[in-house]
């Protein structure tokens, strides 16, 4: 039997090479992704093209309402998104928001009997959120396996984060070598409605640096 596995799916630049790298692994994938109150749904349908276009078996968008605690740039339109780097946690930091959509895929895995879960965090070229560490990846897979079925039965549930050590130029360059257009992938935390980046954002200023890290033309598609 073909070995299957979840992709936590954003839409964005990581979580496609993530996808790319499960397939070209030998995993037949299902897609996970989030409506959980951020400000646009431009990621969402990136998520939704880049799924078909894997032929993913499965994908699934999870309703979630983060917005209603608030304490992020990107669910409350009260605290603006920077447009200058910070120091410390910046304000694009969403309170516990891998660790609840880790639980989601936890939970779908259990039902689809896997035990394999992709995600496509990144601790070298990041914001410096505290849930994209390798410790933190550590810690989930610990837990994963204390508090389900699967883990007390013996079967080891995996969680996969290929990208976790590379910069940002060398995840774009592994991507490419797997085949992925990145150009309607959807990384920034303004994007309007069709998907076009600000540029100026915390997630844009890393994308493009990584580009242009990588010597390789930008393709993102940006507001004018």
């Amino acid at each position: 039997m073909q070995k299957k596995a979840i992709i936590l799916l954003s839409g964005g630049l990581d979580s496609i090479t993530a996808l790319a790298q499960a397939k070209k692994d030998g995993f037949q994938c299902y897609a996970l992704s989030f409506d959980y109150g951020q400000r646009h749904n431009a990621e969402l349908n990136a998520a939704k093209r880049i799924a078909t276009h894997y032929q993913v078996i499965e994908h699934k968008i999870i309703n979630l309402g983060l917005g209603s605690i608030g304490g992020s740039a990107l669910t409350d339109d009260h605290i603006a998104i920077p447009e200058t780097p910070q120091e410390g946690i910046p304000v694009t930091y969403v309170p516990a928001r891998n660790t609840i959509f880790l639980s989601f895929a936890l939970g779908w895995a259990e039902v689809l009997d896997l035990h394999d879960i992709f995600i496509g965090i990144n601790a070298v070229d990041y914001s410096g959120y505290p849930d994209c560490r390798p410790e933190f990846i550590k810690a989930f897979q610990t837990l994963a396996n204390l508090a389900t079925k699967a883990g007390v039965e013996g079967t080891e549930i995996k969680i996969h984060a290929p990208l976790i050590k590379l910069t940002k130029a060398q995840i774009i360059k592994q991507g490419l070598g797997l085949g992925v257009d990145y150009k309607h992938t959807v990384s920034c935390y303004a994007a309007d409605k069709e998907g076009l980046a600000c540029g100026l954002c915390d997630a844009c200023r890393l994308r493009k640096a990584g580009f242009k890290e990588a010597e390789i033309k930008d393709s993102t598609r940006y507001q004018k």
